[in-house]
């Protein structure tokens, strides 16, 4: 059984992949989390959140800041929460929900071709309704760029920039975020999922890189496989 490279393009007018989010404190990262691409792959496939999930943690991802968007921040204010002892009256709660305006991302993951195929199906026809971390930010289409034979590297390299429309450009560096072996890390994050239910996560050695685009940007360069 041989390897095959999902591509993906996860953008829409609001994301948010929160990894560090507390109590009344909702925070985003630059750019999607490992769980998040997960729990996105799950809703498709119609798993619950008790199901296990190893099989696409161990998907190896990267990530392509095509657009960064603008990060922002909603301020919310909910009435009548009891307290956590369950005396005394109801109080007003406030709450920071950070997330990211406009913002447009390519995810590569590379696996088996058999299961990355019906992911790639799954996510063309999904079970349940997909959102970029919160159930409020759909995704804009396409979300399936493609399907390729060729490495990460490749799809990153060569697939052409998602930015603005309209906007021509003959070059453009863009800053990647990819699963790395710990002794090559740049840094870590806590989002491998291990389980949803409970809620249960490794950490995730990541590597930074740098991938240069030259033009015209526009054109696509890859033959892409059918789903």
């Amino acid at each position: 059984m041989s390897d095959a490279t999902l591509v993906l393009r996860l953008a829409g007018p609001m994301q948010s992949w929160g990894v560090k989010s507390r109590f009344d404190r909702r925070d985003t990262g630059t750019e999607p989390s490992k769980s998040g691409v997960v729990g996105l792959i799950c809703s498709a496939l119609g798993r619950p959140r008790t199901a296990d999930v190893s099989d696409l943690s161990s998907l190896e991802m990267a990530v392509r800041v095509d657009r960064p968007g603008v990060l922002l921040a909603d301020y919310q204010t909910t009435e009548g929460v009891p307290s956590a002892s369950g005396t005394g009256g109801r109080r007003t709660v406030q709450s920071h929900r950070w997330f990211l305006a406009d913002a447009a991302f390519l995810v590569a993951l590379r696996g088996q071709d058999q299961m990355v195929g019906e992911i790639a199906a799954a996510l063309e026809r999904p079970r349940w309704m997909l959102a970029l971390g919160r159930k409020s930010f759909p995704p804009t289409p396409p979300l399936v760029i493609g399907l390729l034979e060729e490495d990460i590297d490749t799809a990153l390299w060569e697939t052409p920039w998602l930015g603005t429309a309209g906007r021509p450009q003959e070059e453009v560096t863009l800053r990647v975020v990819r699963d790395s072996r710990p002794e090559q890390a740049h840094a870590w994050r806590s989002d491998h999922p291990v389980s949803f239910e409970p809620r249960r996560f490794l950490r995730r050695p990541i590597r930074i890189e740098w991938v240069t685009l030259r033009g015209p940007l526009t054109e696509r360069r890859l033959t892409w496989s059918s789903i």
